[in-house]
């Protein structure tokens, strides 16, 4: 009977477009049915991208937390668990890592939680009052994980998590679905039509990206390559809070012809194979996944040198990394691979050799099962492999 599956509670702030909302569907859509059972928990409410979850009954409940500490909220989730009644709570992120005391009052036997990246208050994890939270709830976690050697050593160092309760689980890919193009060559459309160079990106329009740089960076694009100019294109796919100030901008700086502003899109796998590099102009991260998909479709990456990136692109070989708010340093690395086309090929063709080799989707699987076998097998005094 599928009550006998073990059920997984995952927990998060919303559910909406973003690395770390597709890396939890493609968890929950890709691990064996026989494994686990899954239902997601929003603490605000969720939007479309909750119709990428392809697994059958996945239920999606919305808590509705208004603004601020809202303590009633812990009430509601306490309720909603006892009635649920999961094998295990996973959090993710600062957001939620609060009502680890609740699921333990509600009975939850085994409660994880993942670091997958800071925001933009607090890029480099030195909020003392952030950070005093995490170390409170730490007893009532089984564990805590990162998704980069760069979080789960700040883990141990600055929060002092123990290190039998610190794990790293790597982010993955699906190549079957990110993979380059089947002639080799990049997918026009009529936004972006043949014979341009984009330079492309995907994430939420949010402070911690800094978009506004990297459309600095693009202005300064054309200006050292003003010969250029007419088959340059900048292409900046999702959603969010500051999407409409990042329109003005580009308008403003009079380049709307060459900026493409889509929007949220299901068909990140198609966008990718329409970009000729891809770019990420963060100040904070941990291992992106939309760094992952740009290798898998064969594109080389120009990032901010933070967080985890180091750790997957690799200066000079699948891509170049520069400084954090340094529109100018971004603006160069581009320009070179406009100038060298087989720079372009042999950085993409590198990258994805490093996507197939170290970041399956399959391996991925497995680490999340796996933490939940073992922290399960602990809890019932049983051994495990």
């Amino acid at each position: 009977m599928d009550r006998d599956i073990p059920l997984v509670v995952h927990l998060i702030y919303r559910l909406d477009f973003g690395g770390l909302e597709t890396l939890l569907v493609d968890c929950i859509n890709g691990m064996p049915a026989e494994r686990y059972r899954h239902a997601i928990v929003c603490l605000t409410d969720y939007t479309d991208f909750a119709n990428k979850i392809h697994k059958p009954n996945v239920a999606v409940y919305a808590l509705h937390k208004p603004p601020g500490l809202a303590p009633q909220t812990h009430l509601h989730l306490w309720r909603l668990l006892r009635r649920l009644r999961p094998a295990v709570l996973h959090t993710y992120n600062l957001s939620a890592i609060e009502y680890a005391p609740a699921a333990a009052l509600a009975g939850v036997p085994v409660r994880v939680h993942g670091e997958h990246g800071r925001d933009a208050r607090d890029p480099q994890g030195t909020n003392a009052r952030h950070n005093l939270l995490r170390r409170l709830v730490l007893p009532f976690y089984d564990c805590y994980y990162a998704v980069s050697a760069d979080l789960r050593d700040w883990l141990r160092d600055t929060i002092g998590v123990p290190e039998g309760k610190n794990l790293l689980l790597a982010n993955g890919v699906d190549t079957r679905k990110f993979h380059p193009p089947v002639d080799g060559k990049r997918e026009a459309s009529a936004e972006l039509p043949e014979g341009c160079f984009v330079f492309g990106t995907v994430g939420r329009i949010q402070d911690v990206k800094d978009h506004a740089m990297l459309v600095d960076a693009f202005i300064a694009l054309l200006a050292l390559l003003p010969e250029q100019r007419t088959r340059l294109r900048l292409a900046i796919v999702g959603d969010g809070p500051l999407l409409p100030g990042l329109r003005e901008k580009v308008a403003a700086a009079g380049i709307a012809e060459l900026v493409w502003l889509p929007g949220a899109r299901m068909d990140i796998d198609v966008m990718m194979r329409r970009f000729s590099v891809f770019t990420l102009s963060s100040i904070a991260e941990g291992i992106p996944v939309t760094i992952l998909e740009a290798m898998a479709s064969g594109l080389p990456v120009i990032s901010t040198a933070v967080g985890g990136v180091p750790e997957v692109v690799q200066e000079g070989a699948t891509g170049a990394l520069v400084p954090a708010r340094d529109a100018q340093a971004m603006a160069h690395a581009m320009a070179r691979y406009v100038a060298d086309p087989q720079l372009l090929a042999r950085h993409g063709a590198a990258g994805l050799e490093s996507s197939l080799r170290q970041y399956s989707m399959q391996a991925m699987l497995q680490a999340y099962a796996g933490m939940y076998d073992r922290m399960l097998a602990a809890k019932q005094g049983r051994r495990t492999v």
